[in-house]
């Protein structure tokens, strides 16, 4: 069975270290190499290939130095990307095999247009795992920065098909903020403010709020229910016009945010 770690780096990024129980782990989006390699020799853990979502230097950082400190290893990551680091690009729908289990590769453009995230389906009774980078967060999502809205949009519903169960491994801890903005928006959602509980309890506490699962973004992440009345409402207000869709509120609902405090 894989298991999943969220190793913090900087001031609020998480890498995430996935191991078999066998001895071999891999790397997801390392930033920094100090805390993975303190994290794998603690644990005698061997390195055996890393993962890349996308472009920005806190998600690329670490990796040369862990290539030198471990030795040649494979980096997956996104094809046509500004990131001159991968060895192994992948695209839309490939799939690649590590620590023996198969990994799909999905695109999901927005925040950088190279984005990608891992999907992990749930293989002999394990739940499936999502590595989205910057894509998807905890009760949010990432600034569009190289896209679009539209386009950030339908990336999001792409990972919103996925099955409820999936552990949804982001790459921040900006849970807290991301709540404090979607109670803003959905102030009557229950699921939400017992949430906001619950994760609070964890940080005051230096607990990760991390991975989350999709069924309760689905449940309390504004980002994830451009569809649910309570949110058009909240979209349509702020624009103080009708919205024409599911997109026009995601693109309200983002910029709204971009300025939140």
């Amino acid at each position: 069975m894989l298991q999943i770690h969220p190793v913090p780096a900087f001031s609020d990024n998480y890498i995430w270290l996935l191991d078999d129980a066998q001895g071999n782990a891999l790397a997801v989006d390392p930033g920094d190499a100090r805390p993975v390699i303190d994290w794998l020799e603690s644990r005698s853990l061997r390195l055996s290939c890393i993962l890349v979502t996308h472009h920005h230097p806190d998600h690329t950082g670490g990796v040369g130095a862990l290539l030198e400190h471990f030795g040649p290893l494979p980096v997956f990551g996104p094809a046509q990307s500004p990131y001159a680091g991968v060895s192994h690009a992948v695209a839309a729908g490939n799939h690649l095999e590590v620590l023996g289990k198969t990994a799909r590769v999905i695109a999901v453009p927005g925040h950088t247009l190279d984005h990608i995230a891992f999907f992990f389906p749930g293989e002999s009774g394990q739940t499936p795992i999502l590595f989205c980078g910057d894509t998807l967060f905890a009760g949010g999502c990432g600034r569009v920065f190289e896209g679009n809205p539209a386009m950030m949009h339908a990336s999001l519903l792409q990972l919103a098909a996925l099955p409820p169960d999936t552990r949804v491994c982001c790459a921040h801890e900006y849970t807290l903020s991301n709540l404090r903005f979607a109670q803003a928006v959905e102030p009557g959602n229950e699921a939400l403010q017992q949430r906001h509980v619950r994760d609070s309890a964890a940080r005051s506490r230096n607990e990760p709020t991390l991975p989350s699962t999709l069924a309760l973004e689905l449940a309390t992440n504004p980002f994830l229910r451009c569809r649910e009345s309570t949110v058009r409402e909240a979209a349509c207000s702020r624009a103080g016009r009708e919205l024409a869709d599911a997109a026009d509120v995601f693109a309200e609902i983002r910029s709204w945010k971009d300025v939140f405090r």
